[in-house]
């Protein structure tokens, strides 16, 4: 309700009681309030002129002023029941079963309780809607956190060094404005905070603000958008209303992509034109405030290339700060950050599970501590293990153990060999990663068991000859059910998938292929949420160009099949041996199966263009 209505309404009322104080006044000034025997009396006297009878009372003036009244007004009485008292000498006086204010209250009282009871629910109705109360929906709700109340700090932050460096200036400007414009520099207008989800983009820019000592105004883009068109932009306006008055201050808006999506020349036509109201506010006032006054705008987003051209030019976001996912370091600075809150034991090591946990966030780690302290509790331990962090990473990647799904023997022989293909095929190629364990174990995400290997160390390239021999590793556990039983089965389903997609990649990306050559055929795809279900490639070559790259994915798979065949072959007593000890104890490890111990020397050097993905290979055998 705005302050318009409410003086409104404030005279109103302050008019009704001031009225009634008036007829108040005017009653006790003129007219004498008498008792019914009193009214006989002057009646009988010849001291009243006239009178005026109604249901409850008679009012009337007198002959003469009594008392210096003119008029008079008494209850009104039975005039049986009067005769009869009046007989006996008894005074008489009448009442009312009511008055001018049991009236009044009679009638507004149950419209004012009408009129609370409708609002009532009317709110409860519109909060459930989301559309935040009508009295109130063009404000901004964003959620401003003092210094004191943020409680991050860049020590909270760890794993991303250059982003934080990158930073600190921002927190200088803040600190100390002046000292820090002495050569004419001002601060960038905005900071688009970039990254992976899980990250710590959020989290980065509550610690600027915990630095800096300054409000700190946080909003996600989708509270902009609402049912009503104009609001969001109205809640723009006064959230940079509030910045202003709150500087030096920093404005946190996180989810940037829900509102700010590129612009559609056909939006008129498809009920956008309420979000490009809102996009079109926010660029005004990105042009409109001034960085010297001390208000600084962070915006977060995991969806870059669908921002508005227009967001991102120079004097809008002057400035992009990609937050990625860590490196080796990074995860084990990460680790000892969420570990210190939590009791482990003396041979848990930092360096370690960041060494198992290779494409890992931040969020992704903050997550394994809290499942290892979970598995740790479960068991009735008093420190969390080494061997609790390993089944955390198994849980997390792999899913939860299904013991409780049973296999017919005959599916649990197969898979069992499938497991243990995958397994020897990995040992035996040069550039793979070793292998860390083997599980015929079903899992939750479908799995009835799986192959993990631990890589020894963060690869940013690969080679051609790389991505065969990690093709040849998938390869592998269909290779050994085809020579153990002759035909394979639906458990390769998985396998094939990512066999083909790399296939597809060194053929139409990489130019890997003799035959269609060194040509970039297809876009690279998106690496942070991927094209998402159903998304087309773009293809941008003949039909003869689309048959030569089918036939060379065909025979990259083919000759990675056919290596994975010969190397089992190769080793069918392992292959044999190995698959019944596994079905004997479900669960095997280099240490309990000697074979699974790396058979030839590691190359050099064995970069993999991982490009953020995750390197844990668990090779799903259902």
């Amino acid at each position: 309700m705005d302050r318009k209505h409410t003086f409104n309404i404030g005279y109103f009322i302050v008019a009704l009681v001031f009225m009634a104080l008036f007829q108040l006044w005017l009653g006790y000034r003129d007219v004498a309030s008498i008792s019914y025997s009193d009214l006989i009396r002057y009646l009988g006297g010849g001291k009243i002129a006239s009178v005026t009878v109604t249901e409850t009372t008679i009012q009337g003036r007198f002959s003469a002023p009594q008392e210096g009244k003119q008029y008079f007004v008494t209850n009104r009485v039975d005039p049986a029941m009067a005769e009869l008292f009046e007989k006996a000498g008894v005074q008489i006086t009448g009442a009312t079963d009511s008055n001018w204010l049991t009236t009044i209250l009679s009638w507004v009282l149950p419209t004012f309780v009408f009129f609370g009871l409708w609002a009532f629910l009317f709110r409860g109705f519109a909060n459930r809607q989301g559309m935040g109360g009508l009295i109130n929906i063009g404000k901004s709700k964003a959620k401003i956190y003092l210094e004191r109340k943020t409680g991050v700090t860049f020590e909270d932050v760890a794993g991303v060094d250059e982003a934080k460096a990158e930073l600190q200036e921002i927190v200088s400007f803040l600190k100390d404005k002046d000292k820090y414009g002495r050569l004419g520099a001002r601060i960038p207008k905005g900071i688009l905070l970039v990254g992976p989800p899980g990250t710590g983009k959020t989290l980065m820019a509550r610690a600027i603000a915990g630095e800096a000592g300054v409000p700190f105004f946080s909003i996600s883009g989708s509270e902009f958008v609402e049912m009503f068109v104009g609001v969001g932009a109205a809640r723009v306006r006064d959230l940079f209303e509030q910045a202003r008055q709150a500087a030096p201050c920093i404005i946190f808006i996180d989810e940037l992509d829900a509102l700010g999506r590129a612009r559609s020349p056909f939006a008129g036509y498809g009920g956008g034109d309420e979000k490009e109201q809102t996009l079109n506010q926010l660029l005004s006032e990105l042009d409109g405030f001034d960085p010297r006054v001390g208000i600084v705008l962070l915006a977060a987003t995991n969806r870059p290339e669908i921002l508005d051209p227009a967001l991102l030019r120079a004097g809008r976001f002057d400035r992009q700060v990609v937050l990625d996912r860590p490196d080796r370091k990074g995860r084990e600075a990460i680790v000892r950050v969420h570990i210190k809150n939590v009791s482990t034991a003396p041979e848990v090591k930092a360096e370690e599970i960041a060494g198992i946990t290779p494409g890992f966030t931040g969020a992704d780690l903050a997550n394994l501590v809290n499942e290892a302290a979970i598995i740790a509790t479960r068991r009735g331990a008093e420190k969390v293990t080494m061997d609790d962090f390993t089944n955390a990473v198994e849980r997390i990647v792999a899913g939860s153990e299904r013991r409780s799904r049973l296999l017919k023997p005959q599916e649990r022989e197969r898979v069992a060999f499938h497991e243990m293909g995958h397994a020897l095929v990995a040992v035996t190629t040069r550039s793979a990663d070793p292998v860390h364990k083997v599980s015929i174990i079903p899992r939750s995400i479908g799995a009835l068991g799986f192959t993990m290997q631990r890589p020894t160390e963060d690869r940013f390239l690969i080679t051609v000859g790389e991505l065969k021999d990690r093709m040849v590793v998938l390869m592998g556990g269909r290779a050994a059910e085809e020579i153990i039983f002759g035909d394979v089965s639906t458990g390769a389903a998985d396998d094939l998938a990512k066999v083909t997609d790399i296939a597809r990649q060194c053929v139409t990306r990489f130019g890997m292929d003799g035959t269609v050559g060194q040509a970039v055929l297809e876009e690279q795809r998106l690496q942070w949420l991927g094209d998402g279900p159903g998304a087309p490639s773009r293809r941008d070559y003949s039909e003869a160009t689309a048959r030569e790259v089918d036939v060379a994915v065909r025979g990259m798979i083919d000759e990675a099949f056919a290596r994975a065949r010969d190397m089992l072959r190769e080793r069918i007593t392992d292959l044999r041996a190995g698959a019944v000890l596994l079905l004997e104890k479900e669960t095997l490890t280099p240490d309990d199966f000697a074979p699974l111990q790396r058979a030839v020397e590691l190359a050099p050097a064995a970069w993999t263009a991982a490009a953020g993905a995750r390197e844990i290979a668990a090779s799903a055998g259902g």
